[in-house]
Parts: C-alpha cells; sequence; structure tokens
C-alpha cells in the first residue's frame, strides 16, 4: 500500500513539472494501474517462450530407482508390454487376417529363455513389433507410450484394453540389467532393426543381422552381478505365477531338467560288469552263491539287456495355465471350477465356505471373485490390525499388488480373492492406488457385496433349519446327507464371529446389516446360538425390550440373581460370553425399534402397571430402616441401596449402575496388559446393593433393625450378604473385601463343624532323634 502511494505521489509531481502554466492539471496523467482480469480480451506480455531441460541421466536414474519399489517388477513389465504388443497383433487381424502371418510367426504367445553362462536374461513376443521410427520413438523418448499412441488412433468406437498407458514401465529393465538389447520386426518395415542402451543418456538403433524373428520383439537383458537369481527357473516360475498368471496369452519358459530313461547295455559295458564281478569275488565273495546267480542269469529270457541312465533334457514349459475365472459368466462356470480356482489362488488345499462372483458397473467398471475360506488360520486374531494380503488387485490380467488392504475394511480381512478392473486409478509404478472417490466407491460395492454373501449363507442355514423341523418325520439316512449341507454359517460364526463384531464397533454405515449378521446363545435357545431377528420374533406380546448379560458362561449366567425376575417372566435372555461383546454393545444400543437393556444393570424397564407402582412404594416405606442401615454399614462400598427388581429367590443382588463398566467389562480392562489404572477407577462402575423385600432373611433383618435390637451380629450378616452378592454379580473383590470374605467363610465352617473360632492350635509332632538318623542312611 505504501509502494502505490509513493509511485502516485512521484506520477503527480512528473506530470506537474512537465504540463504548461495554462494547462488544466490532470493528477493521473502517466499513471498506470494493472488489475487483475479473467476477460481473455487481455492483451498477454510478448515474453520468449523456452522448453524446460533435463539432464537425462539423471532422469532416467529417477525414472529407474524411485517409480519402483521391488527389482522383481521388471518381469511384470515385459510381460505386460508383451501382452500389449500380443494384443495389438490380435486386434489389428480381426479386419486383416495376413497380419499373423504363417507357422510359427502366427502363434500369439510369449518365451523366456534364462542363460546362466552369459548371464542373460531373453524375452521374446510375437506382438506387432517395431520399426526403427518406433524403436527411436517409443523408447528412446522417455514416457512416449506406443500403448498410449494406439489407443488414440483406435478411440472411434474401438474396444482396445491394453495395459500400458505411461512409456516408463520399460525401463524398470535397468532396476536388472547393466545392458538391453531390443530385437524387433514390425510388418510396417522389411527390415529388423536393434534398439540398444546401457540406461545412460544414448542409445544406438542397427539393422540386426542374426536370427529373424518373422514378427515381433525379442529382449534380451545382460544382468547385473547382484541379480543373478533372476536366472534361476524357480524364481522366474514364481514371478510368472505371481504378477502375470492370468495374461491371456501363454507364456512358456525354457527348462532343462534331468531324467532316467533305460538304454541297452554293450559288449563292452557286459565286460566291465564281468570285471566287476571278479573283483568282488576278490573280496571274499561266496563261490557257491555267484553260481547260482549264473544259472539264474541263463534261465532268463533272451530279452536285451538295458540300464537306466541320466539325461539333461531341456524343453519349453508353459507357466501360466490358470485361466482368469472372473472374466467368464457366473452361469458358465462350475463349482468344481469355483474351487480348483481358489485352491490356486490362495494355495489352500482344502475348500471354500463359500462364494461370490459379481461384477459392478457404472461409475467404475470391475470384476470381482471373493471367497470365505471353511477354517480361519491359526493367527488370525493375534493382530488384527496386521496389513492382510489375501485380496489381490488385478489390471487387465496383470496382478499389481497383494498388499493393498482399503478395498475391504479390516474386519472383512479374511475374506480371499481377486478384484479386476480395467480402470482403477494408478500411480505410474503401478505398485499404489491413488485415494480418490473412485475407491471409495469400488471399497463400498464390494463391503456390500461381502456382506449379502455373508447373510445369503446365515439366510440358507435358517432355511435349512426350518426344512428339517418340517421333516424331522423322514428317513435318517436322509437327515444325515442334509447335514453335510448343514451349519455352514455356524461354521462361519465360529471361525470369523469376532471379526463381524469388530466390523459392528467400526462400521456405522453397514451397523444394521451386520447387527442381523450376529449370533448369540440365549436363556431358551438350547445348545444352538440364534440372530436377533430370531429373538424379536420370540418376544412375548407385553416385551418392549431385549434382555442380556455377559460374563464367562452361560451356565454361570443362567444362576445369576440379576436374570431370576425375567426366568420367571419367561422372557428370553441372550447370554454374551465374548470378551468383545462389551465393546460391541456399546455400538448397538437398539435393534428393529427394541432397546437392548443390560439385566446386570440397576434399570432393568420392565412394564409396570399402577399398581406394580404402589406396591413398589409400599415396599420402600416399609424396608426404609434396614436400606438406611445397609447404606450406613457398606459406606463407600456402595452408591444406593434399593428395592430390587431383579430377584425371586435370592435375597441380595449386586448391581452396575446404569453408566460405566458392568463387572464382566471390569474384567476385560483388568486383563489388557497397557491398560490405564487411573482411567479404571474412573470408568468403574458404582455399585448398588438390591435387596428382596420377599425374602424371610431379609424381612428378619427388617425386623431387628425396627426393633433396635441390631448388634454386631446383625453388621456382620448384612456385610456378609453383600460379599456374596458381589462375587454372585461376577465382579472381583479388594484384597480387603477378599480377605475379609474369607476370614467370613472359616468361621461359618467352624462354626458348622462345632470347632470355636479362637480355638488354639494343636502342637506339632515330636520326631525322634534316632529316627530322623536312620532315615538320613537310608
Amino acid at each position: 500500500m505504501l509502494r502505490l502511494l509513493v509511485t502516485c505521489v512521484c506520477a503527480v509531481a512528473a506530470a506537474t513539472a512537465s504540463a504548461p502554466e495554462d494547462a488544466p492539471l490532470n493528477l493521473w496523467s502517466g499513471v498506470t494501474v494493472g488489475l487483475k482480469s479473467d476477460d481473455a480480451s487481455v492483451e498477454k506480455g510478448a515474453g520468449e517462450q523456452y522448453q524446460f531441460q533435463a539432464d537425462v541421466n539423471k532422469l532416467m536414474d529417477i525414472i529407474i530407482n524411485s517409480l519402483y519399489s521391488k527389482k522383481e517388477i521388471f518381469l511384470r513389465e515385459l510381460i505386460s508390454n508383451g501382452s500389449d504388443a500380443l494384443d495389438k497383433v490380435r486386434f489389428m487381424s480381426l479386419t486383416d487376417s495376413a497380419v499373423l502371418g504363417e507357422g510359427d510367426t502366427s502363434k500369439l504367445e510369449m518365451k523366456l529363455i534364462a542363460d546362466k553362462e552369459a548371464k542373460t536374461l531373453t524375452l521374446i513376443d510375437r506382438g506387432c513389433g517395431m520399426s526403427k521410427e518406433d524403436l527411436i520413438n517409443h523408447l528412446g523418448t522417455v514416457a512416449q507410450s506406443g500403448t498410449s499412441s494406439f489407443i488414440e488412433a483406435f478411440q472411434q468406437g474401438a474396444d482396445v484394453n491394453l495395459i500400458g498407458q505411461f512409456g516408463v514401465g520399460f525401463y524398470s529393465v535397468y532396476l536388472v540389467a547393466d545392458n538391453v538389447a531390443v530385437h524387433s520386426k514390425s510388418n510396417e518395415d522389411d527390415k529388423q532393426w536393434v534398439w540398444e542402451s546401457t540406461a545412460d543418456s544414448t542409445f544406438s538403433v542397427y539393422e540386426d543381422k542374426g536370427e529373424e524373428l518373422g514378427r515381433g520383439t525379442k529382449i534380451v537383458l545382460t544382468l547385473k552381478e547382484d541379480c543373478l537369481e533372476f536366472l534361476e527357473e524357480e524364481r522366474l516360475k514364481g514371478l510368472i505365477k505371481r504378477y502375470s498368471e492370468f495374461i491371456n496369452f501363454p507364456i512358456y519358459l525354457y527348462t532343462t531338467k534331468e531324467e532316467e530313461e533305460e538304454v541297452p547295455i554293450e559288449e563292452g559295458d557286459e565286460d566291465d560288469e564281468e570285471g566287476e564281478d571278479e573283483e568282488d569275488e576278490e573280496e571274499g565273495e561266496d563261490e557257491e552263491e555267484d553260481e547260482e546267480e549264473i544259472e539264474d542269469a541263463e534261465e532268463e529270457d533272451d530279452a536285451p539287456k538295458t540300464k537306466k541312465v541320466k539325461k539333461t533334457v531341456s524343453d519349453w514349459e508353459l507357466v501360466n495355465d490358470a485361466k482368469a475365472l472372473w472374466t467368464r459368466n457366473p452361469s458358465d462356470i462350475t463349482d468344481d471350477e469355483y474351487k480348483s480356482f481358489y485352491q490356486s489362488l490362495t494355495k489352500d488345499v482344502g475348500e471354500p465356505l463359500t462364494h461370490t462372483h459379481f461384477s459392478a458397473e457404472g461409475e467404475v467398471e470391475f470384476k470381482s471373485i471373493l471367497y470365505i475360506p471353511k477354517e480361519a488360520p491359526y493367527d488370525l486374531y493375534n493382530d488384527y490390525y496386521k496389513k492382510q494380503s489375501n485380496l489381490k488387485l488385478y489390471v487387465r490380467r496383470v496382478m499389481i499388488t497383494d498388499e493393498f488392504d482399503e478395498l475391504l475394511p479390516r474386519y472383512l480381512g479374511f475374506i480371499k480373492g481377486v478384484v479386476d478392473s480395467d480402470s482403477l486409478p494408478l500411480n505410474v509404478s503401478r505398485e499404489m492406488l491413488q485415494q480418490n472417490k473412485v475407491l471409495k466407491v469400488i471399497g463400498k460395492k464390494m463391503t456390500r457385496k461381502a456382506l449379502a454373501m455373508i447373510k445369503a449363507l446365515a439366510d440358507a442355514d435358517k432355511k435349512d433349519d426350518d426344512d428339517e423341523d418340517e421333516d424331522e418325520g423322514e428317513v435318517e439316512e436322509k437327515e444325515d446327507e442334509a447335514d453335510e449341507e448343514e451349519g455352514k454359517y455356524e461354521k462361519f460364526w465360529k471361525a470369523f464371529g469376532k471379526y463381524i463384531k469388530m466390523g459392528l464397533i467400526e462400521d456405522a454405515a453397514n451397523r444394521t446389516r451386520l447387527a442381523k449378521l450376529l449370533r448369540y446363545a440365549t436363556s431358551k435357545s438350547g445348545d444352538k446360538e440364534i440372530s436377533l431377528e430370531e429373538y424379536v420374533a420370540n418376544m412375548k406380546e407385553e416385551q418392549k425390550n431385549i434382555y442380556y448379560i455377559s460374563g464367562e458362561d452361560k451356565e454361570s449366567l443362567l444362576k445369576s440373581p440379576s436374570v431370576e425376575k425375567l426366568l420367571a417372566m419367561d422372557y428370553e435372555i441372550i447370554f454374551m460370553t465374548d470378551s468383545v461383546d462389551e465393546y460391541t454393545v456399546q455400538h448397538l444400543t437398539e435393534f428393529e425399534g427394541k432397546r437392548l437393556i443390560n439385566a446386570s444393570r440397576e434399570g432393568l424397564k420392565l412394564e409396570e402397571g399402577d399398581k406394580d407402582k404402589r406396591r413398589e412404594e409400599l415396599y420402600k416405606d416399609k424396608f426404609k430402616p434396614l436400606t438406611d442401615y445397609i447404606k450406613e454399614t457398606l459406606g463407600k462400598k456402595v452408591e444406593k441401596v434399593m428395592i430390587s427388581k431383579h430377584l425371586v429367590s435370592s435375597p441380595v443382588v449386586a448391581l452396575s449402575a446404569d453408566y460405566g463398566w458392568t463387572a464382566q467389562m471390569e474384567k476385560v480392562m483388568k486383563s489388557q496388559a497397557f491398560s490405564d489404572q487411573s482411567k479404571f477407577e474412573f470408568m468403574k462402575s458404582k455399585r448398588n446393593f438390591g435387596i428382596n423385600p420377599r425374602h424371610p432373611m431379609i424381612v428378619e433383618l427388617n425386623s431387628k433393625i425396627k426393633d433396635g435390637s441390631a448388634d454386631e451380629a446383625t453388621k456382620d450378616s448384612v456385610l456378609s450378604l453383600y460379599l456374596s452378592a458381589v462375587v454372585a454379580a461376577g465382579y472381583q473383590l479388594t484384597p480387603e473385601d477378599a480377605v475379609d470374605f474369607s476370614t467370613r467363610v472359616a468361621s461359618i465352617v467352624s462354626s458348622s463343624i462345632g470347632v470355636a473360632v479362637d480355638a488354639p492350635l494343636e502342637p506339632e509332632i515330636e520326631v525322634q532323634d534316632d529316627v530322623v538318623e536312620e532315615e538320613e542312611g537310608e
């Protein structure tokens, strides 16, 4: 602002000095004001234009060593380029069959040859090949993609799905090679040419006088000393199967192996054998046995004698024999084919539990096959947050990565399968996906398809259960056959149920879908586990809420004083016995409009009429002396003492407040290796103490308090009842309460057998000295 003011003052002064005395003064004369404008008509400054300059050596170093994180990627890139070249030829042959040629030239295939002596790796394809100009333009110009140019040339109504789009994949060969020679022959050029470079700033192109290719490209890599591992046959097979197993064209590897064959024994060999026999005889073999062997040999047929020798055999071996099953129509694929593909993909010898095969269209198009394994890996739950590699990502049948775990959420990390898309947003190295809207769309669609697959598994099991109930009287043989197909979801739930519960915590968008997949044992389900949908369907007409209780096991929860009233009312109770259930239920407050109520908390939320409410008020008034006495006796051990709605036969119950941790949650948090004890004290729920107004013991205690006859025995009774209620509720006693409880139990036992609590100890048994010495001697 100051600079603008000074400029204006100077301009005014200059205008005043130069103007005639009688001329009118124009303050803005000579002042130029620059304004930003979006108007295209504003004339641009006529500045000189320059091209960006680049140090070729540094640029190549960046492309080679920065774009790719693994050296093995070079083979994927070369095979992908070869696949593109073969695709081009096949596309052009649709209109001109002469393009393919005759004989071996017409075979659309790729071949690899590893020469350990020469330290070279050769890749040959029968693709479209390149002319001299193509070699100079495509390989000599960094980031010039022949595939991209080809697609642009056929954009009018053509469906060309090729891999190479960036024009830098070829240069990954310099990760492993010191020198690269590209021999190529195109139908558009009568001569065969060689492009050669050592990844410096120069390359050479010259006519190839060597072996004629007919059509296609031969790339010869002279490997670096530290990259000779890529000449090993098993290493090459592994890389081809990993990255290029589903390429459309066959990939052959020139392999050598030793085989045994039988050859006739020549006369010279027989003499040698006789000489060996003589040596054996000299070493002391039994002469009689030799005579018997000779007689047996004379009795043999006159068939020519043979021996086995080893010889080295070389041949072309097809490496990528698997087919991209996801590209076919699901109706044309058999269950055995799905099973075989699963075993090939996952290297699992077992069968999958179920699968889904689908195609997505719209904003982004992709195809996928997802499998659920029949059994969970032994270390599945060891590290939930570990990066999973069960989902393989392909782009036009070329494997990009199996370390990308963001297409499916963590809680579906046990699902295995493939995803293939022609339009995934890849970065230049094709090793990473860019984070954008398209990925979110893919992830959302795949998650819903995976959940639908699991839901279909659950529905199939439910249908089987219904059919079993209807056909209960059928022949036993038919039931045995049905059992083999039943229980798939039960197996799934035992193997992966915790993952579904974790999903309910993490995935708010799909929480409703996940809630329908939950399975729990209940007070009426027997040995089976039922869904929340089934629970709601079984609810009594007057029941408004879903009741559950969490703890160690079903048997102990069934005997808990907290559920006595619910059982008496014939309400079904869900038993949550998994540690993660306490976390899950915090995010599932209701289901289908029914609230989930924890039976171990004070607010049982039972439906009550006016009569029940008046009765409760009468009980409160009648037992107020006892509740006040108990609160005074227990002090800070309890938050409040009340008339409990939970009890039927038990005298007392310890309950959690409506907010804070339950007894089970306290156990879970204390078991954490890195739990925060300061937070534990803050979150620990205040305990409430409930009494049963109809229990004789409570009635008697209340009478004593009213009569004023309460003494130390009354106080001890209250403390004993409290400690027993805490233990029955599943709480862990404090060290002080634990010692007190132990003392009280000992006192009860002493009283029951007629021994005084303070009775003196018996004297120790006396041992005579001679007996001790005798034992030591022994």
